[in-house]
């Protein structure tokens, strides 16, 4: 074993197209990993922190994005310098990467056991049912429910937050050198994430593993960090030890990030249940039959949601929280209708939706929209967005001409600017096309918004201006708004009250300052004390906010 940092980057220049809005993505980073050490990159979208990651793999999209200069050393090797050939052996075994989106780095035709496996079969030389041995161990070691049945089970069998732990188990199962670790635990619970970050530093304790953590989450940095890289536009604005990056950050682009972080005390509760109930769901089933064939083994029937009850009163915000697999999506989808409940009802101004025809249901999806959490994946990339918004209205019998000039409207309203109306959303950040899809929601005029998860992936700073938007609209429009999120951060500054969901149920409702300052449920009490960065106090600065490129 080599002595001296596991990772050392020098002066690292990585050139993008040309005609881009920069000629770097990268401009002269310097950044080392110790054994034992975990170094946070944290900068907003685009300043370059995945293609660092992309880089040191040696998987950039060459020849349109490539190292232009500098040198990155692994363990005093200059890894540029490797053939192909070479880094296949580094890849998965030496130096492992956790992506950030699961979904879209798992093979949905094969099972999480074959894909564990290949990993193992390709660098451990050891028999089939020893690598099942060890890949179920991993499982269990990152706290997948049931291990042997998820080895079992196809990506879409399980959770956005399990599948996140299998792409974890894979990168750490043959004890790597160096880890990085792109985003890790934004799609994950609060408990998972506190889990998942315990779980590697364990591993740095048993092997001395150096980890590159990229993230914008700043309680994950305050959590885990033991130094901070912050990037902005390519450019490192600052960097040193997390204590002193965290609580005296010199750099305004640094202060405006921290400033941007939602606090973990809740705002004074509002009046709300005193106005009239609009949405209301009453014994709530939900079951997902078992599944599984002779060669992937047998899955188990689960109970998502069991007799599930709760009111949304007019001009509210009712937070849904819980762990992955707690149940929180499956709600919103059966009460949107985009899944059917087994029994119960959802009742909107008095119609029970479930029991609505196809005819009836359609009239009635004016009144609850909802906004998903990949704007990306929901909206049409092949339509322009002025029709995006507009196509609700048109299919709802508003005049064509008179719907899309009510969408450019709309387009001003979530603070985008008109020329954004003949674009395509490829063309926009992820807040941008957030703002997108809160803009489609709001152009049938309804009266009760579903949003699940609709801020998780997006920058802190974007985060902050999003959540800002939310709750203004809300007031303008005397919106009600049902809000599924992992993140107690956020719903502690949007919701004014809370139901915690564990296992298909609820265990805990009330006012969220209230179950914030004095939970009575255990999981509850659990949920809250595993927050990341919960011990850190961010401090306040008088600096302008960050946002976003124009539309």
């Amino acid at each position: 074993m080599s002595s001296g940092p596991v990772l050392d980057i020098r002066d690292l220049r990585i050139a993008l197209p040309e005609g881009s809005d920069r000629p770097f993505a990268l401009e002269g980073l310097n950044l080392t990993v110790n054994p034992g050490e975990i170094v946070c990159l944290v900068g907003e979208s685009g300043s370059g922190k995945s293609l660092t990651a992309g880089a040191v793999m040696r998987l950039l999209p060459e020849p349109h994005v490539q190292v232009a200069g500098g040198a990155i050393a692994f363990e005093n090797q200059n890894l540029l310098d490797k053939t192909e050939a070479e880094m296949r052996k580094i890849r998965g075994n030496r130096i492992s990467m956790i992506f950030q989106e699961p979904m879209t780095a798992l093979n949905p035709q094969k099972t999480v056991g074959w894909q564990i496996d290949e990993v193992l079969g390709l660098h451990m030389n050891a028999p089939r049912s020893e690598r099942r041995a060890h890949a179920i161990e991993m499982l269990d070691r990152v706290h997948i429910p049931d291990p042997a049945s998820a080895y079992n089970a196809y990506p879409h069998q399980i959770s956005g937050g399990q599948r996140q732990r299998v792409m974890i188990a894979m990168a750490l199962s043959l004890s790597p050198r160096l880890i990085i670790a792109d985003e890790p635990t934004t799609a994950l619970d609060v408990t998972t994430q506190l889990q998942i970050l315990k779980l590697i530093r364990e591993l740095q304790e048993e092997d001395g593993a150096g980890v590159l953590f990229i993230t914008h989450d700043f309680g994950v940095v305050a959590e885990i960090a033991d130094h901070v890289v912050v990037l902005r536009n390519g450019v490192m604005v600052e960097t040193g030890p997390a204590s002193q990056v965290l609580n005296d950050p010199k750099h305004p682009y640094t202060q405006a990030l921290i400033s941007s972080v939602p606090a973990l005390t809740p705002p004074p509760a509002k009046a709300v249940t005193q106005a009239p109930v609009v949405l209301k769901g009453t014994g709530l089933k939900k079951t997902f039959a078992a599944s599984g064939g002779f060669l992937s083994g047998k899955r188990e029937a689960v109970v998502a949601v069991r007799d599930l009850t709760f009111q949304l009163h007019k001009g509210e915000t009712l937070g849904v929280v819980g762990e992955s697999g707690s149940g929180k999506t499956t709600v919103s989808r059966i009460v949107t209708r985009l899944l059917e409940a087994d029994s119960g009802a959802v009742e909107l101004n008095d119609t029970d939706l479930l029991a609505c025809s196809p005819r009836e249901l359609r009239a009635m999806r004016k009144h609850i929209q909802m906004v998903f959490q990949d704007p990306m994946a929901s909206l049409n990339p092949r339509k322009r967005v002025v029709d995006l918004i507009a196509q609700g209205p048109i299919v709802h019998g508003e005049n064509r001409e008179t719907a899309r000039a009510r969408a450019r409207d709309l387009l001003e309203l979530v603070e985008l600017s008109p020329a954004a109306a003949d674009r395509f959303p490829h063309e926009f950040s992820g807040g941008q096309r957030q703002r997108i899809g809160i803009a489609r929601a709001l152009a049938l005029e309804p009266k009760v918004i579903v949003a699940d998860e609709p801020v998780s992936a997006l920058d802190v700073s974007v985060q902050a201006q999003v959540l800002t938007l939310l709750a203004d609209l809300r007031e303008r429009m005397q919106l009600s708004l049902l809000f599924v999120t992992h993140d107690l951060r956020v719903a502690a500054q949007l919701c004014d009250r809370i139901i915690v969901m564990q296992k298909g149920e609820i265990v805990e409702s009330g006012l969220t300052a209230e179950v914030f300052a004095d939970p009575q449920h255990p999981y509850t009490r659990n949920l809250l004390s595993s927050i990341p960065g919960r011990h850190w106090t961010p401090p306040t600065f008088k600096t302008a906010p960050v946002t976003e490129g124009a539309a």
